[in-house]
This record gives structure tokens, sequence and C-alpha cells, in this order.
């Protein structure tokens, strides 16, 4: 690297931790952690100060919802963690909106860094909702850190949550806040986005950054798109140097150049930590050196992290490992299946549901949307921790009277095949309908068709009777909350058919085409 008068910044990242601040077991290795992770902040933050670079470690957003031993205390063991770390940033996620706002308001006041984002704001007073961004102030130069969160926030999170608040487009108020950005990092400096935006057509997957990956994402990810991710972004707007991004848990082993931008990912569920070495001048990046940190068992943990994390981990060893149940099948639910097919982990919560409320109403059918079904269950003992990570989000059992015509559009949005990995396709049990080219049609509840102008009682999820996922059309039913946990349901459910010995699938919606 050239160092003739230039400045240089490491930059350390993390996104998508979903609550995996403990090493777990994946392909028979304890990977991730944040005692793990904590190791190697502290030797590149020394290795930083030995050698007079600049240090920022950064996180994207979605800290919170996914393993049932962070989740039971909503995400304080996370938090306190990179309040140790001394994590310089956090952009807000789509999943802290999964929380309602009291916790979120919690949650906030717990973090010692500041949690950002530009373009939520307040719907009557039009106000940010959180800081927009921060400005870190080295010894030779300034770096502007700019908030930003997907606007597909507004109808996936927790419609409670979110009914107040606006998500306005990324890229109207990133254009607003780059002239302003640039004043303030005279003489010299950077800006980085620090977004949870996402890299369009590479959810889950690895992107190596090359010129065919990139085209692919321009493909998916166009100029323009108020929606759209940190491509798009980068694509239609100048002046960001880097965009520090999560949502789509991408792992990125080589960074992505749009124009001028840089782009990087460090995957999810705390299996990686990024690293980036800028070299600045002239209030550019003139040369780059990345590095994407497995964290594996070869990293030693930090004990003071390990020693805050671990009273957590023991207070929820009683819940957690209750064993509720015992299966010989395997409920699968491979690369987000639930998001995409009519599967057997489907089967077995619409099941649940249906089961729940049969002794309380004359119920027609169960929906509920693939995104809210995150794993699989696994053959053999089933604790309590194995459902809690199937559904992570607390939803509520609802119990709803809907016309016919409102159900119909209730389903064709739920069997159409949504785009950029939307958690809308419905999961079911009393529907039968087939999808051809992107129509339904055959659509059937039970062995009847439905009537335009009937009224029919069906039991779904509460995110979606509020209209999450875009589901607005189920607003219109009159509701009844049982106030039944789905995931307690399905605890007392499990417990009734235990051992599961067989359970035969057969299916409930066909797609040709």
């Amino acid at each position: 690297m050239s160092r003739n008068k230039s400045k240089h910044l490491v930059i350390l990242e993390i996104n998508d931790t979903h609550g995996y601040a403990w090493p777990y077991d994946e392909n028979d290795k304890k990977i991730g952690g944040f005692d793990r992770i904590a190791t190697i902040v502290n030797e590149v933050k020394n290795e930083s100060k030995a050698n007079k670079w600049d240090f920022l470690f950064l996180h994207a957003g979605d800290v919170t919802i996914g393993m049932p031993e962070s989740d039971l205390f909503n995400a304080e063991p996370d938090i306190l963690a990179l309040n140790m770390m001394n994590l310089d940033a956090m952009t807000i996620g789509n999943h802290e909106f999964d929380n309602p706002m009291s916790v979120i308001a919690k949650q906030i006041r717990l973090s010692k860094f500041p949690v950002i984002s530009a373009n939520i704001k307040h719907k009557i007073t039009n106000e940010t909702l959180l800081k927009p961004y921060v400005i870190k102030e080295f010894s030779d130069m300034k770096v502007a850190i700019l908030g930003l969160t997907t606007k597909t926030t507004e109808y996936t999170a927790n419609p409670a949550t979110v009914k107040d608040i606006d998500f306005i487009s990324p890229l109207e108020i990133t254009k607003k806040y780059i002239p302003q950005l640039k004043e303030q990092i005279e003489p010299e400096g950077i800006i980085i986005v620090l977004g949870h935006l996402g890299i369009i057509g590479f959810e889950e997957k690895i992107c190596d950054g090359s010129e065919n990956s990139v085209q692919k994402i321009k493909q998916n990810d166009k100029i323009g798109d108020p929606y759209g991710g940190s491509v798009s972004l980068a694509q239609s707007i100048s002046g960001i140097d880097i965009i520090i991004d999560g949502h789509t848990h991408t792992i990125v082993t080589t960074p992505l150049k749009i124009n001028d931008t840089l782009i990087i990912q460090a995957g999810s569920y705390s299996r990686y930590l990024s690293r980036i070495d800028l070299e600045i001048l002239n209030k550019k990046i003139i040369d780059y050196q990345y590095k994407l940190i497995p964290i594996d068992e070869q990293i030693i943990p930090d004990l003071d992290i390990q020693n805050l994390l671990n009273p957590y981990y023991q207070k929820s060893i009683s819940v957690l490992n209750e064993i509720v149940g015992y299966s010989y099948v395997d409920f699968e639910n491979t690369n987000d299946a639930t998001r995409k097919f009519d599967t057997l982990i489907g089967h077995l919560v619409t099941d649940a549901m249906m089961w729940k409320v049969s002794t309380i109403d004359k119920v027609q059918a169960a929906l509920i949307d693939g995104g809210r079904i995150r794993t699989g269950l696994s053959a053999g003992e089933i604790s309590y921790r194995n459902l809690l990570r199937i559904l992570p989000f607390g939803d509520k059992i609802v119990i709803l009277q809907i016309k016919g015509s409102d159900l119909i559009e209730t389903i064709k949005w739920g069997a159409i095949y949504h785009p950029r990995n939307s958690g809308a396709r419905l999961n079911s049990y009393g529907l039968n309908y087939t999808i051809e080219n992107n129509e339904v049609k055959n659509i059937l509840i039970g062995d009847s068709n439905i009537e335009f102008n009937s009224i029919y009682t069906i039991v779904v999820n509460d995110y979606i009777a509020n209209g999450g996922d875009n589901y607005v059309m189920l607003k219109k039913a009159i509701q009844y909350n049982t106030n039944y946990l789905l995931v307690d349901a399905l605890k007392e459910y499990i417990k009734t058919i235990t051992p599961i010995k067989s359970y035969p699938f057969k299916q409930r919606w066909t797609e040709k085409n």
C-alpha cells in the first residue's frame, strides 16, 4: 500500500448476528461467538494503535431475533457484549422492528454506541426516529457514517411496531445528506453508509465481487429503486466511498465495486467478521485490502466477554432444554423452503394452529407466511429451544371472520412467488389450489369453492392479521386475538402426538412452471 501522506483506516464489520452471541455447532465444529469476535477486535485494535492507524468497529443491523438464549432477554447480552467491545456504531435492522417499540427503546438506552438510521421518521412530527449519522473524528481525518435501513421494513416488520413511522427511500435520504456530510469531513475524510439494505440476488449466498456477479445483481437491483439494496444505492448516488452492508446474509469474499463505491458484507450469525484496510488521500480511497475472517475454533475466546455472556446462557438452560417430544421424522426447511414451497414443517405449524383453536370455533383453514418459520426440525428429541428457533417472533394466534372475496385475495397474494426472498408465501391447512405461470387457479377451502360474499372462519398469526408482508386485505376481517403464543401451541401439539413416528406429506397446493 502507498503510505505517501495517505491515511490508513481499518474497519471491522459484523452484521445480522441475530442473537448468535455464543458459539454454536455447525458441521461438527463449534463456530461463531462474540467472545471470539472480541479477540479479533482487540488484536486488530492493538495492531492499529501500534501502527498509528485509525480504527472502526461497526455492526450493520439485526442484532436481535434468532437465538432463543438471546431472545429470552431481548438481546440484552448481545448489546452488553458490543458495549464491552466498544462498538463505534450500529444501524438499525428490519428485525429490530419485530419487537415492540418499548423493547427497541430499551435496547437503544442500553447501547453505549450510537444506533443510527437516517430514513426512519415519525409520521406526525416528521422527525427522524434515530440519530441519522455520526462523525468520527481522528487526528488526521474525519469519517462520516450514515445509517440506512431497508424500506421493505415497512411491510416486513411487526405492523403494530411500525404503524406510526415511515420508512423513506434510502436514495432520497442519501441525496439529502451527502452534501452535508461532505462539508463536515473537510479537509480530509470519507463517507461510509452503514446500511441494512442487502445484496439482492445473493441472499444467503457467497458473492465473489466479480463482474459477472455485479451484472447479475444489477439486473435485480436497478437504479432508482426506492426499495432497492446497496447496489441500487451505489448505482444511483455518487459520493459514497464504502457501503458496509447487511440484511441479505451475503458472504462477500471480494468487495463489490460499483462506480467509485466499495460494498462489503460479512454473512450472518457471527460466522464471519470482515476486515477492510483503506488507504485514503484527498478524500478518496486510493487503495484497499480486504479479508473475511472465519470465526472458528482456532480463535481463543476473550474471557471478559465469555464471563459476561455465560450467566445469561445458564439462566436460559432450564427453560430452553425442556424436552417436549420426540420425532423420527425430519421436518426440513432447507434454504428457507417455507418461503418458496409447500413443506412438511409448514404443515406441522399450521396443523398445530388448527389443533389449538379446534375447541374454540369451527375454523376452516389456517394460514401463516413462510418467513415466520425460520428453520426446520430434525429427527430426535425435541426441546423447547428447537421450537423457539422455528418460531422466534412471539407471534400470537388470531381467529378471523373474513369475507370470501378478501380470502381469495389473501390466497392469491400468498401463492405468488415474491422476489427478494420475501417471506409472504403462504403455508396453509384446509386450502387447495394450483399456481400456473404465477396465476392462482382452482381454489378450494375444504372441498368447496370460495363464495365471494360468504363469511369464512380462519386462523392466522397476528403478524399477517395486522397487515405484515403486505397482507392488507386481512385487516378488513373481524379479528379475535386468542393471545395464545404460536410457539406454545406448537409445543402443546407436539406433546399430544409424540412420539412422531410418521407424518405423511399430502400436497396442499401445487405449482406449474
